[in-house]
């Protein structure tokens, strides 16, 4: 996979608060141990992360926790996600197809068609118990002839990890609605809890820990627009930036810079 630029000052949005402290330019940020790499730069893996929206204005996304000890971002409030797996690569669009089963793994939401009828909750149920029999998700799908609904996933924003740290992801965000007839079901040991929120909440409740990206992206659609508004602004971008924070190393620590 090519290497993403990194982004100017001109693209990059404004710093929000995240879960570490401010300093004037700067936001510093902890680290779990080995978090910094010290040799060559790390190849960015692909991966997708869904703002799964219900509701009109003001609407509510769907934010899930991570465990205490997960390998990223452990006891935060992210939106469900993850990176591209081999399953994922036999699709006609990998990252979407990442996004949809991740979505479905962690939240327990498909979405899937069958002809031009959206998947309900009996489907969600069908596709689980052909991954509970060890199918691939895609093979759990066709099994129920059921396909991918990309057109479902609006892409809004993408984010890569700052070149210093040694996981590193080139995600993209993509904004979905909740479909009908469908639940919320969390998977055990990926999720330890879920909630929706409107992004001001999730922005000021002290009781949601926000990682700098999700924070961030969350202050892009804090707007106050309807949903409708935000879906149709996201598709008028011609081209969505590429975000790459920088982060430097200084005397208390390391930090991400404005």
């Amino acid at each position: 996979m090519p290497r993403v630029p990194a982004v100017t000052s001109a693209t990059r949005p404004p710093m929000p608060r995240s879960m570490a402290r401010h300093a004037s330019e700067n936001v510093a940020v902890i680290l779990p141990p080995g978090a910094i790499n010290t040799g060559d730069p790390v190849e960015p893996r692909p991966s997708a992360t869904v703002l799964l929206i219900r509701g009109s204005r003001p609407f509510e996304l769907l934010l899930v926790r991570r465990p205490g000890g997960a390998d990223f971002a452990p006891g935060a409030y992210v939106f469900p996600g993850g990176t591209v797996h081999a399953d994922d690569r036999g699709a006609s669009d990998e990252i979407k197809a990442a996004a949809i089963r991740e979505l479905f793994e962690e939240a327990g939401i498909l979405l899937a068609r069958r002809g031009r009828s959206l998947a309900r909750g009996s489907d969600c149920d069908a596709v689980r118990a052909g991954v509970e029999r060890r199918e691939t998700f895609a093979a759990a799908l066709a099994g129920c002839g059921l396909e991918p609904a990309f057109d479902r996933l609006v892409l809004t924003a993408r984010w890569v990890t700052p070149s210093v740290l040694s996981r590193r992801y080139d995600a993209r965000f993509y904004l979905a609605r909740m479909p009908s007839g469908q639940k919320v079901v969390p998977q055990e040991g990926e999720v330890t809890g879920w909630l929706w929120a409107a992004p001001e909440r999730a922005l000021h409740d002290p009781d949601i820990t926000l990682v700098y990206a999700t924070r961030s992206v969350l202050e892009t659609i804090a707007t106050g627009e309807s949903a409708t508004e935000l879906f149709k602004r996201a598709r008028s971008q011609r081209e969505v930036p590429i975000v790459e924070p920088r982060m430097v190393e200084t005397e208390s620590g390391w930090v991400v810079q404005r």
